[in-house]
């Protein structure tokens, strides 16, 4: 079956400060890499999965507004939460029961992105 995303980019305006805020959050390593010439903090999904970076490009530029990214919060949504307000985010929507699906969170990152946390039941 087809993956409905194959690919996100989350903008930043200081890569290095919103990778650390990220692995905090998420309990991962980010890998940094350039890719055509823009500066990135590379999510790795598992083999197949699709993934996606944090990029810092004068391009792009953090938004609260629009698209939201779901991030898979592993197994434990509610420490995903507690860690973003000690990295510097915001709790923007709490734990909330979406009924088979699961839970899911919505957080506002240090640069102003409103991205959601996801874990299925």
């Amino acid at each position: 079956m087809m993956t409905v995303i194959d690919w996100f980019e989350i903008p930043t305006t200081n890569l290095d400060r919103a990778a650390k805020f990220y692995e905090t959050v998420l309990g991962v390593r980010l890998r940094h890499e350039t890719f055509g010439g823009v500066p990135q903090a590379v999510l790795v999904g598992e083999k197949g999965a699709p993934g996606g970076a944090l990029i810092q490009d004068a391009r792009r530029k953090p938004n609260p507004e629009g698209t939201i990214v779901y991030l898979n919060a592993g197994k434990d949504l509610d420490a995903c939460i507690e860690r973003v307000t000690k990295a510097g985010g915001r709790v923007v929507l709490p734990k909330t029961d979406i009924g088979e699906a699961g839970f899911m969170a919505i957080f506002a990152d240090i640069d102003g992105n409103t991205v959601g946390l996801h874990v299925e039941r």
